[in-house]
């Protein structure tokens, strides 16, 4: 009987994430967002299909320990280095800030003690990876200037994320002395980690070589979650978060051969035991409660989305960045993240919060998580739209005499990334001139060192654009990954120059119809060119005649334009 219920209860669990999920993404939201609704919908306090969450949120836990574990794969040591200063720093300056006002919010507003209100404000400090990311790779954006930004500080909460799993069990221990308890836990922390170190260097990659040997998918994914388990089963041994065990071992395998293969193989896994993470949390949402504080909710979404869109985009500006990406990263920030689910449940659980302060926090993640798609196309459109009130100012005016203004005939390149950076080489080789836009300091430093003739700022800046010499430039490339900048750069180009030349990229249809209707030159789908190549080198090796692949090729550039 007690197997039967359980069948069922997680049968009608998964079906309502389907059906939670689905909606989500047709109206253009964060699947977890549906997943929480749907938990809601059938939960307890709403229309009681689930009366006993207890065995749901057995298995939610194990959705955490994955959720952790995918982390630590995928986490880049070489993508926080290149973005090390406004990661760190402008990290622990965010965090620090959002934290104290968060506290004075919780201590005003909702009555909150200190050490409870600090937890408040370090909890709605975090923002949401899965919803920044997807929300950037849904607009083409995440290797734009304000999405690495974004992806650096959210790097960095991760990891301070982390380290709140083993710091809020010893807030919960109601010690008066906290100072020796904190370090007794530093300590397990630092022997547990100095453990995985030892034996992960020297076992894990043996181990996972030694199963991809036998060429056996089920012994790897076996192997890859034995790993996850077994960190995070250490982890609690030691007194720690078994999510903490399961993010060192996570770090341990992304450095071996077999990282990729790990993560592909058991994300099917933290995908379905996530969801039911997500679930679980709806499902302790108390309508009810929420309906009696509704005033103080809404008072408490708007304090975090202010608070956190000013101290995000000050940070942002602070570390030298202009034009429209302070605003951005400032709105794609606003949201309470889904790591603040994980640790505001650990701190109800061990006593550092109420169930008051849980209930808020929850209510205000998903508000919060609800209007970030729409803040931040606002914020974007308000930039196009103020285009000639965004310029560069103050100590970065310096930079732009590094693009020498007495060019002429030649090309402007916008944004060196991996795109940028092979036309300037190719225009290096052959001699012609050109010079460089692009909105990342360091980049600039870079390519001032190289004597490259290069100007720090945003390529919709119409003041920038007129320093690069727009008006006697012959080719404007647009090689960043930012819609917004390419539509404001196109639009002022043409302008002030109705005969230059426009190459632009495009990510999606419409960003390539829209480029089209504005008279550019050409329109390059890198992923479309991927996919002629990779065409082109078959089509050579099935010893196709040359001339009727380039005239194949042709053919598809016809039906397909890029």
């Amino acid at each position: 009987m007690e197997e039967s219920k359980l069948i069922l209860d997680l049968a009608i669990v998964l079906g309502a994430a389907l059906g939670g999920g689905l909606i989500a993404r047709l109206l253009k939201q964060p699947a977890i967002l549906g997943y929480a609704v749907a938990g809601i919908a059938i939960g307890p306090y709403a229309l009681g299909l689930i009366q006993s969450t207890h065995n749901i949120e057995i298995l939610a836990t194990i959705g955490v320990v994955l959720l952790l574990f995918t982390l630590g794969i995928q986490f880049s040591f070489h993508e926080l280095k290149r973005i090390r200063n406004i990661a760190i720093f402008g990290g622990i300056g965010q965090i620090v800030v959002t934290t104290t006002l968060g506290m004075f919010v919780a201590m005003y507003l909702l009555g909150q003690g200190l050490r409870e209100a600090i937890v408040f404000g370090f909890l709605i400090s975090l923002s949401s990876t899965m919803v920044v990311l997807g929300m950037l790779f849904d607009r083409g954006e995440a290797t734009s200037p304000h999405g690495r930004v974004m992806i650096g500080i959210l790097l960095f909460q991760d990891i301070a994320a982390a380290c709140a799993m083993f710091i809020l069990p010893v807030l919960g221990t109601g010690s008066e002395n906290l100072l020796p308890v904190l370090g007794v836990a530093f300590l397990k922390a630092a022997a547990f980690i100095t453990l995985v170190l030892v034996v992960g260097i020297w076992l894990i990659p043996r181990l996972l070589k030694r199963v991809a040997l036998r060429q056996s998918r089920e012994l790897f994914v076996i192997s890859v979650a034995g790993l996850c388990l077994g960190g995070a089963f250490a982890a609690y041994y030691f007194g720690l978060s078994a999510a903490l065990g399961a993010f060192v071992i996570g770090l341990m395998v992304s450095q071996s051969d077999f990282a990729h293969q790990a993560l592909g193989d058991i994300v099917p896994l933290r995908d379905l035991f996530a969801a039911l993470f997500f679930v679980s949390v709806g499902m302790l949402i108390d309508l009810h409660f929420l309906a009696a504080n509704i005033t103080y909710l809404l008072v408490l979404v708007a304090a975090i989305i202010l608070m956190k869109f000013a101290i995000c985009s000050g940070i942002t500006y602070a570390f030298g960045y202009r034009g429209k990406t302070a605003p951005l990263v400032g709105a794609g920030m606003i949201q309470v993240g889904e790591f603040s689910f994980v640790l505001a449940e650990l701190g109800l659980g061990v006593g550092v919060i109420t169930g008051y302060t849980y209930s808020m926090i929850l209510g205000s993640a998903i508000i919060t998580i609800l209007l970030t798609p729409f803040v931040f196309g606002l914020t974007s459109k308000i930039c196009v739209r103020r285009r000639a009130a965004m310029r560069v100012a103050g100590r970065d005016e310096e930079q732009l005499a590094t693009g020498p203004s007495s060019l002429s005939n030649h090309v402007i390149i916008c944004g060196y990334g991996r795109v940028g950076g092979t036309i300037a080489q190719i225009l290096s080789q052959l001699a012609i001139p050109y010079v460089v836009i692009d909105l990342d300091p360091k980049t600039i430093s870079e390519l001032k060192e190289r004597e490259i003739p290069c100007i720090y700022g945003d390529a919709g800046n119409p003041n920038v654009l007129h320093e690069a010499g727009i008006k006697d430039a012959t080719v404007l490339a647009l090689a960043m990954a930012d819609p917004v900048a390419v539509r404001l750069a196109l639009d002022y180009a043409r302008q002030v120059n109705p005969s230059l030349e426009v190459i632009a990229r495009a990510h999606n249809d419409s960003e390539f119809k829209f480029l089209q209707t504005r008279g550019v030159s050409g329109v390059v789908r890198p992923e479309t060119e991927a996919g002629l190549e990779i065409v082109r080198h078959i089509l050579c090796r099935l010893n196709v005649p040359a001339a009727e692949v380039e005239e194949t090729i042709a053919n598809q550039r016809k039906a397909c334009p890029m």
